[in-house]
C-alpha cells in the first residue's frame, strides 16, 4: 500500500510541488544571513532548502524514470541530516527559551517531514559507492564550514551553545552516513546475496 502511494504520479506531483515551494521558502529565511556570507561560502550556508533542492530535483527525474544517482545520495544524506539536526535545534530553542515561535514549530514539522520522505524514498534510488562517497563528504565538509569557519545557521539563544552543537552535528553526520550505508549500498548487497 505504501510503495503505491508512494510511486503514484500525482503524489509524486504534489510532493515535488510541497519541496519547490519549500525549496523557496528555505532560501528566502537564509536571506539576511546569506546576505552577510563571505561568496566562497554560499553554497554551503542554506543546508536544509539545498537539501530540499536535490530532493526537488530527484522527484523531478523520478516523475519521468529517470536516475540521478549523485543527486539521490545528496538528497538522502542531507535531508536526513538536516530534517533531524533542525528538529532538535528547535526543540533545543523552546528548552532554552521557554517558548517556541509558530514558525518554529512549523520549522519541526516541516524538517521532520524532510527527514522521513528521505528514508521513504530510500529503496528507489540507484546509489552506488563513488555517490555514496561524495555525498558524505560533502555532508562532512559542510560540518567544516559551518563550525570551523562560523558559518552555521544563526539560532540567536542558542549561540552560547555552539561548541556543543558543533559536536552534536558531527556525529549526526556520523550517524546519517551509517543510515545511508544501510539503507543503500548494505540493503542492496544483502539483496544480491540472497
Amino acid at each position: 500500500m505504501l510503495r503505491y502511494i508512494l510511486l503514484d504520479k500525482r503524489f509524486l506531483i504534489l510532493l515535488f510541488i510541497v519541496n519547490f515551494f519549500g525549496t523557496l521558502y528555505g532560501y528566502d529565511w537564509y536571506g539576511y544571513q546569506l546576505a552577510n556570507t563571505p561568496t566562497l561560502f554560499i553554497p554551503f550556508v542554506p543546508d536544509s532548502p539545498t537539501a530540499s533542492l536535490f530532493f526537488t530535483i530527484f522527484l523531478l527525474f523520478f516523475l519521468f524514470g529517470r536516475h540521478v544517482p549523485y543527486i539521490e545520495a545528496l538528497a538522502l544524506m542531507s535531508l536526513f541530516k538536516y530534517g533531524v539536526w533542525a528538529v532538535v535545534m528547535n526543540i533545543l530553542t523552546l528548552q532554552v527559551n521557554g517558548t517556541l515561535s509558530w514558525q518554529g514549530y512549523m520549522l519541526i514539522a516541516s524538517h521532520g517531514a524532510m527527514a522521513v520522505q528521505a528514508l521513504l524514498y530510500a529503496p528507489f534510488y540507484k546509489i552506488k559507492l563513488k555517490h555514496f562517497a561524495i555525498a558524505s563528504i560533502w555532508i562532512l565538509h559542510n560540518d567544516i564550514i559551518d563550525y570551523v569557519f562560523g558559518m552555521m545557521p544563526t539560532y540567536g539563544s542558542l549561540t552560547t551553545y555552539m561548541n556543543e552543537i558543533g559536536y552534536f552535528t558531527f556525529w549526526l553526520s556520523i550517524i546519517t552516513i551509517w543510515v545511508a550505508y544501510m539503507l543503500t549500498i548494505s540493503n542492496k548487497r544483502n539483496r544480491v546475496s540472497i
